[in-house]
């Protein structure tokens, strides 16, 4: 079977398709078909050998697939032979909270991901997925939707009629913009792009701002809250973004840090201005199986349809990759078996 490598030297152009043998499942593991695999902002660091936690060497990058199941190994019960699957990011976090082990155990990497035509996973890092999408629309689900799905309804305590920011046109924030219009939320989205904004407005953006021509975007989320702020905002941008999403959350609202496209450092003195909100910053790093599946049982119930905007063959992972760092996309790039 052909498997995908990245690793040094590292670079887009330096990715590889390789010929090792098709896995067998031992105890506990299962063998899936993919048919599709979608990029997150962290596979195009991680093939440019940036990715803070793996190892310096060759790995199968993506954690998001969708595939068949093949094979399952001996006391595997929760799914069986052509079972429809999508991967778990992280592949021993089930439920409660994340322990640094179970961190330990996310896909693409630091186990192997889902960039090859069959995937060898652990059963219990697999999950039935709602059957109104597409297999392209379920690779898109195990990162970004479910850190917009945490974000927004485990770790905030939001209620229909509160104002959600959300930074961007990426995955995340479409996909936050996605879930909390179907819970009945505000939502006020932003992009450097009129054409994005757009298209945000058809899936039920109630607000745009273009922050190239309002840098101080802040102001305008405070003017279309009535000087109130808004109750949650997604922090996709990091030191670039953190001060414009601290002058306009509401007094005691949340912020989800969940990117830093603008720079990880912070801006020190902005501590005095979350002290004065009262508001909550909370890093958030993807989410257990138990939210995964409740996500989906709010999908499927409310028959949210994933943006798929860019799909390529598996084999054209180099295009996929450069389409991503060009900014390219809205929503989601998937790659297609």
């Amino acid at each position: 079977m052909k498997v995908l490598l990245a690793g040094p030297p590292w670079g887009i152009d330096n990715l590889q398709y390789v010929d090792q043998p098709e896995p067998t499942p031992g105890a506990g593991q299962v063998t899936v078909r993919m048919r599709a695999a979608s990029l997150n902002y962290r596979d195009l660091v991680g093939v440019a050998g940036a990715y803070g936690r793996q190892a310096q060497e060759a790995y199968v990058p993506f954690s998001d697939g969708c595939g068949i199941v093949e094979q399952v190994g001996e006391g595997v019960t929760r799914v069986a032979p052509g079972d429809r699957v999508s991967t778990l990011f992280f592949q021993a976090w089930l439920a409660g909270k994340g322990s640094y082990a179970a961190r330990a155990s996310a896909l693409g990497p630091p186990l192997p991901g889902a960039g090859r035509e069959i995937g060898l996973f652990s059963a219990e890092g697999v999950s039935k997925v709602p059957e109104h999408l597409t297999d392209q629309q379920v690779a898109t689900l195990p990162c970004a939707a479910l850190t917009a799905w945490r974000a927004l309804f485990h770790d905030a305590d939001l209620n229909p009629g509160d104002t959600v920011v959300l930074q961007g046109t990426g995955g995340v924030s479409i996909f936050g913009l996605q879930l909390a219009h179907a819970a009945g939320m505000r939502t006020i989205i932003t992009s450097s792009s009129d054409e994005k904004l757009e298209r945000a407005r058809a899936l039920g953006a109630d607000e745009t701002i273009n922050y190239r021509a309002n840098p101080e975007w802040a102001r305008r989320v405070m003017e279309l809250t009535g000087g109130q702020g808004a109750e949650f905002i997604m922090e996709v941008g990091g030191a670039g973004t953190l001060e414009q999403s601290l002058r306009c959350v509401a007094a005691e609202g949340h912020i989800a840090a969940i990117g830093v496209l603008s720079g990880a450092a912070g801006p020190p003195a902005l501590v005095g201005q979350l002290i004065g909100t009262s508001a909550t910053i909370k890093g958030v790093s993807v989410g257990s199986r138990e939210m995964y599946e409740a996500m989906c049982k709010f999908i499927a119930l409310h028959r949210i349809a994933p943006v798929v905007d860019k799909v390529f063959p598996w084999t054209e992972a180099k295009a996929a990759f450069a389409a991503m760092a060009g900014g390219e996309h809205f929503g989601k790039i998937v790659l297609e078996f």
